[in-house]
């Protein structure tokens, strides 16, 4: 059973910078793609960014492109969130997804059966 925790969300100026950090555990090689979304009050839930853990490859939502960068480390055991250039905008929960399998489309939200509990990001202007 895979276990996802997220951490690291909190309040931060407009044009600072975060990590968010998502641990994960019992991942499966059929299952490689892990992904961040957010979730603003009164919004759906949207697609941030996606890592494949097998092949490295990643995934941006186009209004995070270029300020925001998802990695993982050596053992692949923890996935992070880089934001940089933080907007008011991007104040959302931000929630860790993982499992969607191979040949699934990792920015969709119903290909993940595993989600953490979220972490808050707040950014005042």
């Amino acid at each position: 059973q895979v276990q996802v925790v997220e951490s690291g969300g909190g309040l931060v100026q407009a044009g600072g910078s975060l990590r968010l950090s998502c641990a994960a555990s019992g991942r499966t090689f059929a299952r490689p793609f892990m992904a961040w979304f957010r979730q603003a009050p009164g919004k759906e839930r949207e697609f941030v960014a996606a890592l494949n853990l097998n092949t490295a490859t990643t995934q941006y939502a186009d209004s995070v492109k270029g300020r925001f960068t998802i990695s993982t480390d050596n053992a692949k055991n923890t996935v992070y969130l880089q934001i940089n250039s933080l907007k008011p905008e991007d104040t959302a929960d931000y929630y860790c997804a993982a499992g969607a399998p191979w040949g699934s489309v990792p920015s969709s939200k119903d290909e993940y059966p595993y989600w953490g509990q979220g972490t808050q990001v707040t950014v005042s202007s």
